[in-house]
């Protein structure tokens, strides 16, 4: 039979919220926290383990969720208002144990198409971005030097489970462009200066299209990398679109391109 917990205070509480609240502790413990049952659904099909689960009885029976007993504890729907990081997600938080990222796991097809972003800073952003590279088919999102960890609550929200089924690896810029110069991968970099129109530029060969941040753009290191140098035409007062947006915008284009 499940432990049920009343308390915030309990053990297993506190070191739930220490999780959600700090990419130091899911880095030092290689577990993170995730709600709702879709998105615990999509991690478990993808190979994530989960630690423990946090049924709320209240909001979801669990009768159909075909959970380990030995990994469930219950709790009162006061300690479940105090864990639940949003609303709507039917009373079910799981601890994760989170996996490498590493390039060298990367599993690429024979043309591969690869997202590539540079110091994105907001989570929500490399969340969205997730979303696009699994409904755009492409082989895989690199996160360079980034600003906020692939665990955090606010992306694995944003991505709606695609952060577990879209290959990623995380690296320095520096190791991105090695790992993609010894595969022949053109890089495409988007940016406003020294460019051409994105949809004048062949993206039907293996490539990569690298973004950076809306504030400071690409590092110099990418820009003297490319093999092209491609923009989103600006008709209005902003001269720079959300990196979610752009990455959106510039993946669909090869995949028209590929298409056609």
């Amino acid at each position: 039979m499940a432990l049920f917990i009343s308390s915030a205070q309990n053990p297993r509480i506190k070191r739930l919220l220490t999780l959600q609240q700090k990419g130091s502790e899911r880095r030092r413990s290689s577990l993170f926290v995730l709600e709702g049952r879709r998105e615990i659904g999509r991690a478990l099909s993808c190979g994530y383990e989960a630690e423990s689960f946090f049924l709320c009885p209240d909001i979801c029976p669990g009768e159909d969720l075909n959970l380990d007993e030995d990994k469930v504890f219950t709790v009162s729907p006061e300690v479940y208002a105090k864990i639940a990081y949003r609303e709507g997600t039917e009373g079910l938080i799981a601890i994760l144990r989170s996996k490498e990222h590493r390039l060298e796991d990367l599993k690429l097809g024979s043309n591969p198409l690869i997202a590539v972003v540079e110091s994105v800073e907001k989570p929500g952003n490399l969340g969205a971005m997730m979303r696009t590279c699994d409904a755009a088919g492409a082989d895989a999102l690199i996160v360079c030097d980034p600003l906020t960890d692939i665990y955090n609550p606010n992306l694995l929200r944003a991505s709606l489970g695609t952060a577990f089924s879209v290959q990623c690896a995380v690296c320095s810029s520096e190791m991105a462009i090695d790992y993609l110069k010894q595969r022949g991968i053109r890089i495409l970099t988007a940016q406003l200066q020294d460019s051409s129109l994105y949809c004048d530029c062949p993206m039907t060969s293996p490539c990569a299209i690298v973004m950076g941040t809306e504030a400071t753009g690409l590092s110099e290191a990418w820009r003297q990398a490319a093999d092209a140098h491609i923009r989103i035409p600006m008709n209005g007062i902003a001269d720079s679109l959300n990196v979610s947006v752009s990455a959106a915008i510039l993946l669909y284009e090869a995949v028209r391109q590929r298409n056609g």
